[in-house]
């Protein structure tokens, strides 16, 4: 249980799904109802098939091109960090990537689908938490699940995010935000650190 659960935490900061909530609603300010409704779905599913990706052959890619899961483990950490980094201090999800709607780019898949659910650390998430090397299938489907959780999350969030943001404010969002940065902060850190231990047990 402990394990799901940290699982799902890490896939809940990586993700983040109140700070897609302003995307979202840029995303979709001039749509009806109906068709944010299939916007949701269609951003989720598309995130949803990716990061099921990763988590099933992302492995085996690296694999194939003689790259150890450590050193990607150690490299994500890093990135992860940096991008942590960026949400404690810097412009938060929603500010940049409403910045990417503003440029033109108005459509479910992108940003709202790639980069906001399916981001890179939730793709980095998807390989590391399901390592063939260090987890049994039973662990694998546990965490599976757990980013199933978070992605029905977002969708519910989604489904309902004009209420919500009304409550919480551009503010809330920010400071929820930032909170995740820092918990994805020591989470990347650790990872960092168990892969440098990992490579040198090899």
């Amino acid at each position: 249980m402990n394990d799901w659960i940290s699982s799902f935490v890490f896939f809940f900061a990586v993700i983040d799904p109140v700070g897609t909530l302003p995307v979202f609603i840029a995303v979709t300010s001039r749509h009806e109802n109906w068709q944010r409704r299939k916007i949701a779905f269609l951003a989720v599913a598309v995130a949803t098939g990716i990061l099921l990706f990763f988590l099933i052959f992302g492995q085996y890619l690296l694999e194939a091109i003689g790259v150890p899961l450590s050193a990607f483990q150690v490299a994500g950490g890093i990135v992860l960090f940096l991008f942590a980094l960026t949400m404690i201090f810097g412009e938060g999800k929603p500010e940049r990537e409403v910045e990417l709607i503003r440029s033109g780019h108005e459509t479910a898949i992108f940003p709202l689908a790639i980069p906001s659910i399916a981001s890179p650390g939730a793709m980095m998430a998807a390989v590391v938490l399901t390592d063939n090397h260090r987890f049994d299938p039973i662990h694998q489907v546990n965490t599976a699940s757990a980013m199933f959780a978070v992605l029905a999350i977002v969708l519910v969030l989604l489904l309902t995010a004009n209420w919500i943001y009304r409550w919480i404010g551009d503010a809330g969002a920010s400071i929820v935000s930032r909170v995740m940065g820092l918990i994805l902060a020591s989470v990347a850190t650790t990872n960092v650190l168990l892969g440098i231990q990992q490579f040198f047990l090899m």
